[in-house]
């Protein structure tokens, strides 16, 4: 668990390491948490799971949840592969995502012309930029983290919404509040990828954006399009994210939606990671929710936090419904991680 964080520059948050990790499983986490926590963390908890019980109380009626849930083809699944192994490849390190030699996942996309990359995994994540002539997009990747490093950001009761940083979003409204350790996060390698992505708009005349990345780095990738539109307003952006946790509040997420920014963040199975922060503690997805089901088939869930039991919310109900060991996939048979 963290503590409270305070405002202004918030710490680093732990990078994940660059090979792939399974993680504990969440009724082991949850053993552990319990028998070493103080009685007031316990209690905590506790409260946790009744707030997410009680969300579950205040559900749409069964006629909204399931209206237009619908599967997608084998064909419109195959779209997102490019992205899933842009994001993964955010895992490795910016040496290798520079020279495109990051073994499969750099393998997967061969015509992709990298143009910057960055990070230290420590204080800021790994990230990189380039550009796909196959898609006709300059692609933006961040790093994300393991389960076990990004847990303790989410379940913590003291964390903290905060506004966007007005230097870096001019005109958004001060009630859309974000995670503060994501805002942080992004705004470290915000001026950077800002010129990166500007160098490759010119360099190879696009007019694409598409933003990506898992976990702490789809967090990241969701805040950066938000930056992105608002620096390049003309440009078509689009993000796909997986494993996203909720990154902001109900102002932020009515925000994001009413932007002309396509959003896809793709969930798989029970993975614990999406349903955190709880929405009792006031954060809520955005819309483009798509939910990868046991049978393997990939469902359009629409609207923010849809509690029909095909999507993340009515499949994972509660903390102790899920399981961190579907946060790194497969998505399409891709395992997050270099």
């Amino acid at each position: 668990m963290i503590s409270t964080v305070a405002r202004g520059r918030p710490p680093a948050i732990p990078a994940r390491s660059s090979s792939a990790t399974s993680g504990l499983t969440t009724s082991t986490r949850l053993k552990t948490s319990v028998l070493m926590a103080s009685s007031a963390k316990v209690q905590a908890l506790v409260a946790l799971l009744v707030a997410s019980l009680a969300a579950q109380a205040v559900a749409l009626p069964l006629s909204s949840k399931r209206q237009s849930i619908s599967a997608l083809s084998q064909s419109e699944i195959a779209t997102f592969t490019p992205y899933t192994h842009y994001a993964s490849a955010g895992y490795c390190k910016p040496a290798t995502t520079l020279a495109w030699n990051c073994g499969a996942n750099c393998q997967a996309n061969p015509s992709f012309v990298p143009v910057a990359s960055g990070g230290d995994s420590v204080v800021t994540q790994f990230w990189f930029v380039g550009y796909d002539p196959t898609l006709g997009e300059v692609i933006v990747s961040h790093q994300g983290t393991d389960p076990d490093e990004i847990l303790p950001l989410l379940e913590d009761a003291d964390i903290i919404l905060e506004a966007l940083d007005p230097s870096l979003f001019p005109g958004v409204s001060s009630s859309a509040h974000v995670h503060s350790g994501f805002a942080g996060s992004q705004s470290r390698s915000a001026s950077e990828v800002l010129a990166a992505v500007q160098t490759a708009l010119s360099k190879f005349g696009a007019s694409k954006i598409t933003v990506t990345g898992h976990s702490l780095g789809a967090a990241i990738g969701l805040i950066d399009s938000v930056f992105l539109h608002l620096q390049f307003p003309k440009a078509a952006i689009k993000f796909v994210g997986y494993g996203l946790p909720r990154v902001g509040n109900q102002e932020f997420a009515n925000y994001v939606d009413s932007l002309p920014i396509s959003v896809s963040h793709i969930n798989n199975k029970e993975d614990l990671v999406p349903i955190l922060p709880g929405r009792f503690l006031g954060f809520h997805h955005t819309s483009g929710e798509i939910h990868i089901q046991d049978s393997g088939a990939w469902l359009s869930c629409p609207g923010q936090d849809n509690t029909s039991d095909e999507c993340i919310v009515g499949d994972v109900p509660n903390i102790f419904e899920g399981d961190t060991s579907f946060h790194d996939g497969p998505y399409n048979g891709v395992e997050i991680g270099c």
